[in-house]
């Protein structure tokens, strides 16, 4: 049994809430690097070195890359072996998450109630996600999520008899719907399969795989190409302004499900899509 005191989760949570609103992954800053260079339109183009631009003085300037600094949303991988002591974990998430917003001067977003709507003035609550895993690791991923594209979310509760084909239209609707809402070049997460929730769920968190990294399932890996394909095809382009780059990549996740069901969730995420692992 390995045990770890809360404190510490407090203080990485912390620091990456910061860093994930400050700086953009690798990844992303990979895809949109490839983006600028492959885009055919020349607004297209111009607006993707005016992204390149922002990202250079947010890093140098240390001011957030975006002024929705988004809902704090935590994926917690927890190995069994761990103990946790010094108190409770939810509640050292929580901490984390208002120590980084306040400390770190970020935009404070989260309301108390959904229609009194008083603002919580630490961004907290969390949206916290748990996962039990073999092992005396703990694996954080903290993804602060925007609502202009939080917004454009879809589930479709589809026939089985719709296949393939009527997943890949669910999810070309849902990226023709945000247009340039969701802030292109988005990254479409996409969960197929379970229940209600739980695409949903598997949508969120296909957002933070790397960008380029597809699934181990060779027909899912190349849906994921096929309707990436469709996507930039159908010209919304960068800040929906018209070009051949609107997204850069479709994330899927895959999960059995009932005889009857065919549940598909699309979770759409802007240009930035903001992300932070790390393993303890």
């Amino acid at each position: 049994m390995r045990e770890i005191n809360v404190d510490i989760i407090t203080e990485n949570i912390k620091e990456m809430c910061i860093e994930a609103n400050h700086f953009l992954s690798d990844d992303m800053k990979a895809a949109l690097n490839k983006a600028k260079k492959e885009e055919k339109s020349p607004l297209g183009c111009q607006i993707l070195g005016q992204l390149q631009e922002n990202l250079k003085i947010a890093g140098e300037e240390m001011i957030p890359i975006c002024q929705d600094t988004g809902m704090a949303v935590i994926f917690m991988e927890i190995g069994q072996e761990v103990h946790f002591t010094g108190g409770s974990l939810e509640e050292a998430i929580h901490e984390g998450v208002r120590q980084g917003y306040v400390e770190g001067y970020l935009r404070k977003s989260v309301v108390k109630d959904p229609l009194i709507r008083e603002n919580t003035k630490d961004n907290t609550p969390a949206i916290i996600h748990y996962y039990i895993k073999s092992g005396d690791r703990i694996k954080i991923t903290v993804a602060p999520k925007g609502f202009g594209s939080e917004n454009m979310s879809r589930v479709f509760m589809l026939k089985p008899a719709d296949g393939e084909k009527g997943v890949k239209n669910a999810i070309l609707q849902a990226v023709k719907d945000a247009g340039p809402n969701a802030c292109p070049p988005m990254t479409v997460g996409v969960g197929i399969g379970g229940t209600f929730e739980k695409c949903a769920l598997m949508a969120k968190h296909a957002l933070t795989r790397k960008i380029g990294e597809h699934s181990h399932y060779e027909h899912i890996a190349r849906m994921e190409k096929e309707v990436l394909e469709e996507i930039n095809q159908t010209g919304i382009g960068p800040g929906g302004l018209g070009g051949t780059t609107t997204a850069f990549a479709v994330n899927i996740e895959t999960y059995p499900t009932h005889i009857a069901g065919l549940p598909v969730a699309v979770n759409i995420c802007c240009h930035v899509n903001r992300h932070v692992t790390r393993k303890i």
